[in-house]
């Protein structure tokens, strides 16, 4: 019964807020039709006695999107109830990666989405006109053509992924082959890939260093071989192994395949034919360290490697070494979703606890506070490639190779205007000119070198004059550049400094997570600027001071890397 002294309230306007209260109900998460529960637990399987682990949402998440090439409403409500967490939680981390598409209700997933890499070395190598052409050639409700951040694949380039599935050097024939053919399986087979698998590898000696390990010993040897982290960030590997072991309590690793850095592709060239090789190191570390649970981080695009990493590692785990058995260390492989931000290592951490991949802030460090909040020794993946072969052949074998004064080996990936591109594995110290011109075959007919990147998107923008300068840590920093992955661009006359900075730019726009307001109105302000004929230089190097001083993490610190680039080398293009 209405009250005397309040308003009677139309019944149209009832049932809209009837219906308002319904959808609002259903967005916090707590109600779930039997369909959508059912097709979740079929793909996750019943629930333990303890519950689902927390930072199993992002594999389940990758569960439900492979199988329905989508993440429908009601199997993320499903989802949410299923592991008691806020619908909120599930629908924040969904959203924050690339390769999850959240569907609203009503919405149908495409059949086929082809993304087409806009990477620099994609960039120089005709990617624009695919991405102009293909979506006309392939114009389709059931397909969906999108511009993708660096696939890994920049010696191949232009690259495009049909589904999971790379095409190397993509034509629109190629590309529309592949779509017809409805290839949507995984990337590689076994076919495709000729790689030394467990019992090749014990059979050439593998995995005999385990258990006669000195852990002194050991760390003094990584030591002496000044062998540092190869992910970018270059820290003593010997001295991390020390910083961790010392550590009290339980130890846990995380090993980084995330190389999403634009001309990188190294771990992924590695892994595609040595896997037990990187796998041997991360065991020896384990041992030395003390560590009983490793976890592998690999990167949403490398399929094909995954299919061996899964294949090998179950191997490994149902006849282990000698030395291991009753001691084999757990070993878990999680898979990133399209976040370059992720190869920071703390946001890596998140990310493999389930959450959105946002950088922490330090301190503390991750080898005091690290994953599940435990001391956490963090390598990358070719970092570890190493430790075999330094221990059987010495610290002074690996500080014997080096050139210009410079001591060790790199692997460079090098892409671009060169003829020969790929993984060259040639002495810390080595030039520009003299890695092209011994390892690459030289410039591309037509072509002389103009600019290069010695050390990917983050690493800066130099010119052919100073293509002298030893590539190794520390060498570069006067330039205004670093090494970072070694991930080599080369570029001719045919292109100009300017653009390739301002792909970088808004690659760095697309990538930066927002946490921090530095990074994510700095690099888009920037973008926008740097589109002008003449640049406001004043204002963008306010911007990449704000940027470089108070962005949390490496991402947005990098970032003014090539506006300054150019207006200290390229000055004329921005005049």
């Amino acid at each position: 019964m209405t009250s005397p002294n309040m308003p009677s309230t139309p019944l149209a306007t009832l049932d809209a807020m009837r219906a308002k209260m319904k959808r609002l109900a259903k967005l916090k998460g707590r109600q779930t039709d039997t369909d959508s529960l059912a097709a979740v637990r079929a793909l996750i399987g019943e629930r333990p006695v303890t519950g689902y682990p927390r930072d199993m949402l992002i594999e389940y998440l990758h569960k439900l999107q492979d199988a329905y090439r989508g993440l429908h409403e009601g199997h993320l409500v499903a989802l949410a109830k299923e592991m008691n967490i806020p619908m909120a939680e599930v629908y924040e981390v969904a959203t924050f990666y690339h390769h999850f598409e959240v569907l609203r209700e009503g919405d149908t997933a495409a059949g086929i989405t082809v993304r087409v890499c806009d990477s620099l070395s994609c960039e120089m190598a005709g990617a624009k006109d695919l991405m102009a052409r293909l979506p006309a050639i392939l114009g389709s409700d059931d397909v969906k053509v999108i511009a993708a951040p660096c696939l890994g694949r920049c010696e191949q380039a232009p690259v495009v992924a049909v589904h999971q599935n790379p095409i190397a050097n993509a034509t629109t024939d190629k590309v529309v082959a592949a779509v017809k053919a409805g290839k949507t399986t995984h990337a590689q087979s076994d076919q495709r890939l000729d790689y030394i698998d467990y019992a090749a590898y014990q059979a050439a000696g593998g995995y005999q260093l385990l258990g006669g390990l000195d852990s002194e010993a050991t760390i003094k040897i990584m030591e002496d071989s000044g062998l540092r982290g190869l992910g970018g960030a270059g820290f003593p590997s010997g001295r991390k192994w020390r910083i961790v072991k010392g550590q009290a309590g339980e130890k846990l690793m995380a090993v980084n395949i995330d190389e999403g850095e634009p001309g990188t592709f190294k771990d992924r060239t590695y892994l595609e034919r040595d896997p037990h090789r990187f796998l041997e190191g991360m065991l020896i570390a384990a041992q030395v360290v003390g560590i009983k649970r490793c976890y592998i981080y690999l990167r949403d695009e490398y399929h094909g490697c995954r299919e061996i990493l899964e294949r090998e590692v179950a191997a490994l785990e149902a006849s282990p070494p000698k030395a291991l058995q009753g001691a084999m260390p757990a070993i878990h492989i999680r898979r990133g979703a399209g976040a370059y931000i992720c190869g920071e290592e703390s946001a890596m951490i998140e990310s493999i606890e389930g959450k959105r991949g946002e950088p922490r802030m330090r301190p503390p460090f991750i080898a005091e506070v690290g994953l599940f909040g435990k001391p956490t020794l963090e390598h990358n993946f070719e970092t570890l490639y190493w430790v075999r072969e330094i221990l059987e052949k010495g610290a002074s074998w690996f500080t014997s190779h080096g050139a210009n004064g410079r001591k060790g080996l790199r692997s460079f990936s090098v892409s671009g205007r060169v003829k020969n591109p790929g993984v060259k594995l040639a002495p810390a110290g080595i030039t520009l000119a003299e890695l092209v011109d011994q390892f690459c075959g030289g410039m591309m007919d037509g072509h002389e070198l103009y600019a290069y990147l010695p050390g990917g998107a983050s690493g800066g923008i130099l010119p052919a004059s100073l293509a002298n300068i030893p590539l190794d840590f520390d060498t570069l920093q006067p330039y205004g550049c670093f090494i970072g992955s070694a991930a080599v661009m080369v570029m001719s006359q045919h292109d100009k400094a300017r653009d390739a900075a301002l792909n970088i730019m808004k690659f760095f726009e697309h990538e930066s997570c927002g946490q921090c307001t530095p990074c994510r109105v700095g690099t888009s302000k920037a973008a926008k600027l740097m589109e002008a004929k003449t640049w406001d230089s004043e204002t963008l190097e306010d911007l990449a001071v704000v940027m470089g001083d108070a962005s949390i993490c490496g991402l947005g610190q990098a970032a003014p890397n090539p506006i300054r680039s150019i207006q200290k080398h390229f000055a004329h293009e921005i005049n």
